[in-house]
């Protein structure tokens, strides 16, 4: 079934003819939003929905674009379900049916590359808020924007953090086992992995991919427990990384660290539903709740009010995309798609409401990437509040008064 949304706040006072690219009006800014509103990655496709709603509530509420004479934000949304022939399918639907003036999405990597050609295609702007396979901006395309960092940042900065937890806490690490869903995101981080594995010195005695649709993860976890590894990484989607942590804990796998990747693992649904089993998890992200920066705290209450949960780093991203887009809009003065592109390649948004991710700025490199995109390594635990996910890395953005636990205890 094909889910379309439209939000307008509020009705405008005119009638213009859609696809009218002049300037000063207060035409509707048409948002097309491919996301996983159903299929295994729904959870996140439903968390990024929200953050995009938001934001564009904010943005409406305070008087739109006002460069367009106060146009405001119109956003439809399109199920890709995680399918990368259902994304370029609603990417030629939302641009040639819909008459969208940019699009955003997709989540899924293996979705937003071939949609982000259909974008390039028809000259439309493509704003991708999480999607973190490197070759989404290897491509040469000029109106694929991303703001979230991509996976070889992610992999660097998960060896680097290792590195320092050894010194740290003076703990050896010699053997790592890989376990990814078997998509071009878990695929993309593997193959980065094998790299850094190498340079470190360490010795790869597990490489293991799996569907991310499995129902039993077992004999992965068998296959686990006997290589042996000191320190699992893992790339998972939300139901799998329940299933995967949980099948841990009743094999009773003895491991010094587990470090996931984001995604499933910082889903909230994640922490509910598999308890004490996270317990000294590490995970990185892009942002955490804890994060000091104006405006991150009162953010998060709103979304929590709001949606019964906490922002996680991917809908940060997609709350951050939509500010970007204002950005871009105010000095673009127009609805057309080039004069829009210009605007988004010159971004170096610095302040603002949509500023409350860990780094400085926005500011895209030529191939379309935010080069100042950074990543902080959290821990699960419990200081006496319940389990809770804990800003450890880099050690400037450390919560004050905690020490990681590192090497995990093994019961």
């Amino acid at each position: 079934m094909q889910i379309l949304r439209r939000i307008v706040v509020p009705a405008l006072a005119i009638s213009l003819i859609a696809g009218s690219y002049a300037t000063g009006h207060a035409e509707n800014v048409k948002i097309g939003n491919i996301i996983p509103l159903s299929g295994p990655s729904a959870t996140l496709g439903q968390q990024g929905k929200a953050a995009r709603e938001m934001a564009v509530e904010e943005i409406n509420a305070a008087g739109g674009i006002k460069s367009l004479g106060g146009a405001k934000f119109e956003l439809v949304f399109a199920d890709s379900e995680s399918k990368p022939e259902k994304g370029v399918a609603e990417a030629e639907r939302l641009i040639n049916t819909e008459k969208v003036n940019v699009l955003t999405g997709c989540w899924n990597s293996a979705v937003t590359y071939p949609t982000t050609a259909v974008a390039e295609r028809y000259g439309i702007p493509f704003v991708v808020p999480v999607s973190v396979s490197d070759k989404i901006t290897d491509q040469g395309f000029k109106t694929v924007f991303r703001i979230a960092a991509k996976d070889s940042w992610w992999t660097r900065d998960q060896f680097a953090f290792l590195k320092d937890m050894e010194k740290e806490f003076g703990t050896k690490v010699e053997r790592l086992a890989f376990v990814y869903e078997n998509g071009d995101w878990g695929k993309g981080f593997a193959g980065q992995w094998k790299k850094l594995a190498e340079a470190g010195g360490y010795k790869v005695v597990l490489d293991e991919p799996y569907p991310s649709t499995a129902t039993d993860l077992s004999p992965v976890v068998q296959k686990i427990r006997r290589a042996k590894p000191d320190v699992l990484l893992l790339v998972s989607n939300a139901a799998d990384a329940i299933l995967l942590t949980n099948t841990l804990a009743d094999y009773k796998v003895k491991l010094k660290a587990i470090i996931a990747s984001g995604g499933g693992h910082a889903d909230p649904s994640f922490l509910k539903t598999t308890g004490k089993n996270a317990q000294y998890l590490f995970d990185i992200v892009e942002w955490e709740t804890d994060v000091n920066k104006p405006g991150a705290k009162e953010a998060n209450d709103k979304y929590k009010a709001k949606y019964g949960q906490n922002l996680t780093g991917e809908a940060v991203d997609a709350y951050v995309a939509m500010y970007v887009l204002k950005d871009a809009l105010e000095r673009a003065a127009s609805l057309d798609p080039e004069k829009i592109r210009e605007a988004l390649a010159a971004t170096n948004l610095s302040s603002g409401p949509g500023m409350i991710v860990g780094y400085d700025s926005v500011k895209f490199d030529k191939t379309g990437q935010n080069e100042n995109a950074s990543l902080v390594m959290v821990q699960v635990n419990d200081t006496g509040k319940g389990l809770e996910r804990i800003t450890i890395w880099p050690k400037s953005a450390r919560r004050a008064g905690y020490t990681p636990v590192f090497p995990m205890p093994n019961k």
